[in-house]
């Protein structure tokens, strides 16, 4: 069975050099940060305005990335409360050489609606 990307497509760029560890594998923490960037598009569009990241409450890296790989982060929105909305992120690696589109990691991000002050504020579904 082929595994899709789950949710819709938040951003997609290309793993460079700068980004790597002396083993030429991009750092888990640049997937991390490119991670939070997919996720806060959603939570912003979600909320209409401000949003801040407050949780990471699951990763699992599954498969390194490579310098040349294009990354696509896919979101989805889990579950919305108050003033906080849940988003699973997976990342996938399409590598040019072969065409092959591989799922490299995931995880859930915890996000909070914020007013103009840095205070917890009501989610404002969009319609």
């Amino acid at each position: 069975m082929i595994k899709m990307p789950r949710g819709e497509l938040a951003i997609q760029t290309l793993a460079m050099p700068s980004d790597t560890n002396p083993q030429g594998d991009i750092f888990g923490g640049w997937l991390v940060s490119q991670m939070d960037l997919a996720a806060g598009i959603l939570a912003k569009t979600y909320s209409k305005g401000r949003a801040a990241t407050v949780a990471i409450d699951s990763m699992s890296f599954l498969l390194p990335v490579h310098v040349g790989d294009v990354v696509s982060c896919y979101v989805e929105l889990e579950r919305v409360g108050h003033t906080s909305m849940v988003i699973h992120v997976e990342v996938w690696k399409k590598v040019l050489a072969t065409g092959e589109h591989v799922h490299v990691t995931e995880g859930t991000l915890t996000f909070v609606a914020i007013d103009d002050q840095g205070k917890p504020r009501q989610v404002k579904a969009s319609t």
